[in-house]
């Protein structure tokens, strides 16, 4: 294996054309563990919810599946790097914040539609806000590392 050949490579830092942010410390691996933990608690509950019961809740189960991938695709577009994967970190973090408002506002409105929670139901109060938090952190810290 070749010696890294600047400090940024020794460190473990994403350098080059386009490398566009640092996961190697700080808010960058924060960002990749909370929506990495995210994941696997949006899917896990998912999945149970809807082998246990589906025909309780099918909405807000299928619901939290489809805040597991949004949670999925945006873990693996901070891991890969690049600009490429930045801007659709970016467009994911907002369709995800424009989710949680969305069906925070359902639940709030129409709360007979979900006889059982989704990850994102009263603006992610079941999961400490968090949900509506973090794709503000994200894309916060995404626009900085445009830069």
């Amino acid at each position: 294996m070749p010696e890294p050949t600047t400090q940024d490579e020794a460190q473990g830092k994403r350098t080059g054309a386009g490398a566009g942010f640092d996961l190697g410390q700080g808010p960058g691996r924060l960002l990749v563990w909370l929506y990495g933990v995210f994941t696997v608690a949006a899917a896990s509950r998912s999945v149970v919810q809807m082998i246990v019961d589906f025909g309780r809740a099918p909405l807000a189960y299928v619901l939290s599946a489809a805040a597991a991938l949004v949670y999925a695709f945006i873990t693996y577009s901070l891991v890969r790097g690049g600009e490429q994967a930045r801007k659709a970190a970016l467009v994911c973090c907002a369709a995800e914040l424009a989710g949680v408002v969305v069906v925070g506002t359902w639940t709030l409105v129409e709360p007979s539609a979900f006889p059982d929670a989704t990850v994102w139901s009263d603006y992610g109060m079941g999961y400490l806000f968090i949900p509506v938090i973090l794709p503000l952190t994200a894309m916060a810290w995404l626009r900085r590392a445009e830069r």
